[in-house]
C-alpha cells in the first residue's frame, strides 16, 4: 500500500469523456487520454483492504488483483502492474472500456465515499503496455497434438482459445460473421470500443498459433458431426443471440428493427466504407424510439444521434431507479441507481433533455401504408401481489409518440438452436445450453459450453470468466489434469 492515507487525502476524479458535442460528430472513441499524475493519485485511494471486496463474488468476476496493481501504478511500476493484470485478464483493453465495473460497486471505500476509479486505472495499464511494446504474443513451448474447435469468437470464445493455446493445444475458432470478435466486434459500437483494438488482439493470438476461420456458420456451412470427428473437444461459445420481441399490433410494419441488427449493420458499414456504401439502417432525419433501457439501448441512442436523427425517446418498462442505494440494495451488491451514460449525455447535449421515460408499456404500433408512424403507450405502476411484482396500467395516461424508426433493445432470450439441436445438447429451463459452471461440459461428451449461451445474457467480463474456466475444464478433459488457472468465482451476480 503506497499511500496509507490516500483515500482520505484525494477525492475521486474519473478520466473524463470527450465533450459530448464534439464526439457526436464522429464514431471515434469517447475517451480522453489520462494524465499519469492523476492516475497515480487515484490509485493511491485504494485502501489495501483486509478483505478486498472488489475481488469478491459481488466484485470482479475474473478475480483481478486490483489492490496489487493499484499499488504498483501508484509507485509508477507500470510494467509490473501489467503483468499482474494479465494474470487474470486476457483482454483488459476490452473490459477497461466496456465493463460497468462491478468491482467499483463492491469497493470498500464506496461504503462512505466514491469508489476508487478501478476501471480507468485498468484501461490505462493495458493502453500503456501496448504503447510501450510490452504486450506480445505467447507461443507455447510444446504442443499437445490435441485439437479443439471453438464456435464463436466473442469474449468467451476468445479467452478460451487464448488459454487453450497457452496450454499447448491446437485451437481453431469458427465465426459466422466476416470479422472476428463476436459481441466485441459488432455488438458494441466503435465509440465504446474501437475495432482496431479488437483486430490488434486477434492478430497477436493468430501469431501465437490460433487459427481463425470467418464466414463459417457451424451447423449450416459445416456439420457439427464433422467437427466432432475432426477435433478432440468442442466448445460452444455462440452467445445469446435470440432477441426478445415485442408482439403487439403493428409489429410487422417497416421501420421496426431489433437493436443488434441496427448496430451490426452500422459497424460493418463503418468499417467497410465509413458508411459511404449506405448498407446500414439510417436514423437520419427520423423520429427514433428506442425501447429498452440497458447498455444496448444506450448504444442505439448514441448511434442514432450520430446519424442525425430528428428526435429521440428511450422507453423503459421498469420504474426510474433511485439516486442512491435503496434499503434492499446494500453494499457490496451492485448499486441499482440512476445513471446517466454516454448516450444519455449526448442526447441531452443535442436536444436539451434526458431522452428516457420510465414505467412505459407499449400497446400498439401505428402504421400507414405499411410503415411505422408512431407508438401508442400507457404508463404503468408496479405493485406487489402475493410476493410478485405486477404491472398495473394507470387510467388516463395513454400517449402517442411519433416514430419513423423503432429499435427494440429489450434483451435476449438465449442461444439459437441450430447447433444444439444438431448435436443433441440439452437445454436448461431458460433455453440456454445446460452445463454447470466449473465443469462446463454439456450433455454430449466432449462438447462444452461457455459464455452467454450457457449463463444467459451477461457482461464481457463474465464471458472472459467463463472462457477461462471452460478452457481449464477442456484441458482437464484432454489431459486428465490442468495447470491453467481456475476462476475462483463459481457463483455471483450478473450485472446488466
Amino acid at each position: 500500500m503506497g499511500k496509507p492515507t490516500g483515500f482520505m487525502e484525494f477525492t475521486r476524479k474519473s478520466v473524463p469523456y470527450r465533450d459530448a458535442h464534439e464526439r457526436l460528430g464522429d464514431f471515434g472513441e469517447i475517451y480522453t487520454p489520462p494524465k499519469e499524475k492523476k492516475l497515480r493519485r487515484q490509485a493511491a485511494r485504494c485502501m489495501d483492504c483486509g478483505v478486498p471486496f472488489c475481488q469478491s463474488d459481488e466484485g470482479c468476476p475474473i478475480d483481478n488483483l486490483i489492490p496489487e496493481w493499484n499499488d504498483l501504478v501508484f509507485q509508477g511500476r507500470w510494467r509490473e502492474a501489467l503483468d499482474r493484470l494479465h494474470k487474470t485478464n486476457n483482454f483488459p483493453e476490452f473490459t477497461g472500456r466496456t465493463c460497468p465495473a462491478p468491482c467499483e460497486g463492491a469497493c470498500v471505500l464506496g461504503i462512505t465515499d466514491p469508489a476508487v476509479t478501478i476501471k480507468n486505472i485498468e484501461n490505462a495499464i493495458i493502453d500503456r503496455g501496448f504503447a510501450e511494446g510490452w504486450v506480445s504474443h505467447v507461443t507455447p513451448a510444446q504442443r499437445s497434438g490435441q485439437k479443439v474447435a471453438v464456435v464463436g469468437s466473442g469474449p468467451a470464445g476468445l479467452s478460451a482459445a487464448d488459454q487453450l493455446n497457452k496450454a499447448g493445444h491446437l485451437v481453431t475458432v469458427f465465426e459466422r460473421e466476416d470479422r472476428i470478435g463476436g459481441l466485441l466486434m459488432y455488438g458494441i459500437p466503435n465509440m465504446k470500443l474501437d475495432k482496431s483494438f479488437v483486430d490488434r488482439r486477434v492478430d497477436l493470438m493468430r501469431e501465437a498459433g490460433i487459427e481463425f476461420r470467418t464466414g463459417i456458420h457451424v451447423g449450416v456451412d459445416v456439420a457439427t458431426a464433422e467437427l466432432l470427428s475432426e477435433y478432440d473437444a468442442l466448445l460452444l461459445a455462440t452467445g445469446a443471440t435470440r432477441p426478445r420481441d415485442l408482439p403487439i399490433p403493428g409489429r410487422d410494419a417497416e421501420g421496426i428493427h431489433f437493436a443488434m441488427d441496427f448496430l451490426t449493420a452500422n459497424t460493418r458499414s463503418l468499417l467497410d466504407s465509413n458508411l459511404a456504401d449506405g448498407n446500414y439502417i439510417s436514423a437520419k432525419d427520423k423520429a427514433v424510439i428506442v425501447i429498452g433501457g440497458g447498455d444496448t439501448g444506450t448504444d442505439c441512442i448514441a448511434t442514432s444521434l450520430r446519424h442525425g436523427c430528428k428526435s429521440l425517446v428511450n422507453l423503459e418498462l421498469l420504474p426510474e431507479p433511485p439516486a442512491q442505494r435503496a434499503a434492499d440494495n446494500p453494499w457490496p451488491l451492485w448499486p441499482k441507481i440512476m445513471r446517466t451514460d454516454y448516450g444519455h449525455e449526448e442526447a441531452i447535449a443535442r436536444f436539451g433533455a434526458d431522452p428516457r421515460a420510465f414505467a412505459i408499456l407499449s400497446k400498439e404500433f401505428l402504421v400507414e401504408e405499411g410503415r411505422v408512424t408512431g407508438l401508442r403507450t400507457v404508463q404503468i405502476e408496479w405493485q406487489s401481489r402475493e410476493g410478485r411484482m405486477e404491472m398495473v396500467e394507470i387510467p388516463g395516461t395513454e400517449q402517442t409518440w411519433e416514430a419513423d424508426l423503432v429499435l427494440l433493445a429489450m434483451g435476449f432470450l438465449g442461444p439459437e438452436t441450430n447447433v444444439s439441436e444438431s448435436l443433441g445438447v440439452e437445454l436448461d429451463p431458460r433455453t440456454n445450453y445446460r452445463a454447470e459452471h466449473g465443469d462446463f461440459q454439456t450433455s454430449v461428451p466432449g462438447v462444452f459450453a461457455a459464455g452467454d449461451c450457457r449463463r444467459g445474457q451477461s457482461l464481457v467480463v463474465w464471458g472472459i470468466n467463463e472462457g477461462r474456466g471452460a478452457a481449464r475444464a477442456i484441458d482437464e478433459y484432454l489431459r486428465g489434469e490442468s495447470q491453467l488457472p481456475a476462476p475462483m468465482i463459481t457463483l455471483g451476480t450478473a450485472v446488466g
